[in-house]
């Protein structure tokens, strides 16, 4: 018989001369999580390393403000992993639990709360009491999440988090930035990135993939037209003046609009249309736009695609207007 210290010490195991084969393995998983807990593994094993190299793992946070779903139980068990691995190599690893506490989703699910509909009503309300609306639901599921990462045998401190919102941690990003900043390594570039006209704000690529952000419509697709502009030297100097007509289907990109495509070998046709003005499209396409440009246009000249290159254009909007090598 196993002496007291034995026991004590003993891993939660199944009993298989007891169980005729029959294994529980959810009862299995309770005791062991029971165990951990009564024995305080996870503390211990952070303590009888005090004196041991440090390894910080920083877990990218979830938001609290929703419950927990399958992708975050499968990360979870990838992000427990490593600092595990970083343990049993002799390192102290604290693995502080974080929650992500800004951005459009705290927001978003604030004003579901509120029943806000539209940002004049935020006005009304006032920033500071919409803050401590966002501040308070932000932190709804806490215990929730607690139980599940728990549940799922994942060690992580939830007694000393960390949130986004801290202002010892908005500091900290902001000097590690600007520590980035005085290395010279950041700079200035532009994106073309969705907007939101309810949320009146430019939206992250996961934003936009948001549950429920997007909406099942029919969106017409729109062309438009840009003056090109030939000069007298060139030898297609007869397109100057002619309107390139462009197809799109993302008609939000065009105030950011830097160039126009062609392909290299299909047919463009310079055109006379109705209204008296020259237009440039794809030959076989101007059958297509008999209602804009008549039944019958007068085709003034064909070029190929790869002999448009390089001609320059007038864009829609004039916000990037004369940026270098810009506007072909």
């Amino acid at each position: 018989m196993a002496d007291e210290t034995t026991t004590r010490s003993a891993y939660p195991r199944v009993d298989l001369s007891r169980t005729s084969g029959q294994v529980s393995f959810p009862e299995l998983e309770q005791r062991v999580l029971d165990y951990w807990a009564a024995d305080d593994t996870f503390r211990a094993s952070i303590e009888n390393r005090s004196d041991a190299e440090e390894f910080v793992f920083y877990d990218g946070p979830p938001f609290a403000n929703g419950l927990p779903h399958y992708g975050h139980l499968l990360t979870g068990y990838v992000k427990d992993l490593i600092p595990r691995f970083q343990t049993m190599r002799g390192k102290k690893v604290e693995r502080r639990f974080g929650w992500d506490t800004h951005g459009l989703p705290a927001e978003i699910e604030a004003e579901k709360q509120l029943g806000i509909t539209d940002k004049s009503q935020i006005d009304a309300m006032g920033l500071a009491e919409f803050n401590a609306a966002c501040k308070s639901s932000v932190l709804r599921y806490t215990n929730e999440w607690r139980n599940y990462v728990t549940r799922q045998a994942r060690w992580v401190d939830f007694d000393n988090d960390y949130k986004t919102l801290d202002l010892d941690f908005m500091e900290s990003v902001m000097w590690a930035f600007k520590s980035l900043y005085d290395k010279g390594l950041i700079y200035q570039g532009f994106r073309v990135l969705p907007y939101s006209w309810y949320e009146q704000t430019p939206l992250s690529n996961q934003e936009a993939r948001l549950d429920d952000s997007y909406r099942m419509r029919q969106d017409p697709a729109v062309t438009v037209d840009m003056v090109l502009r030939v000069p007298a030297e060139h030898p297609l100097h007869a397109l100057d003046g002619a309107n390139a007509l462009i197809w799109t289907t993302t008609p939000w990109t065009l105030p950011s609009n830097l160039a126009i495509a062609v392909h290299p070998d299909i047919t463009y046709a310079h055109v006379q249309g109705k209204d008296g003005k020259r237009y440039v499209l794809a030959a076989e396409r101007v059958s297509h736009y008999a209602r804009e440009l008549g039944e019958e246009p007068t085709v003034l000249s064909e070029y190929s695609g790869a002999a448009l290159e390089g001609l320059h254009y007038l864009p829609p909007f004039d916000f990037f207007l004369g940026h270098p090598n810009a506007h072909r």
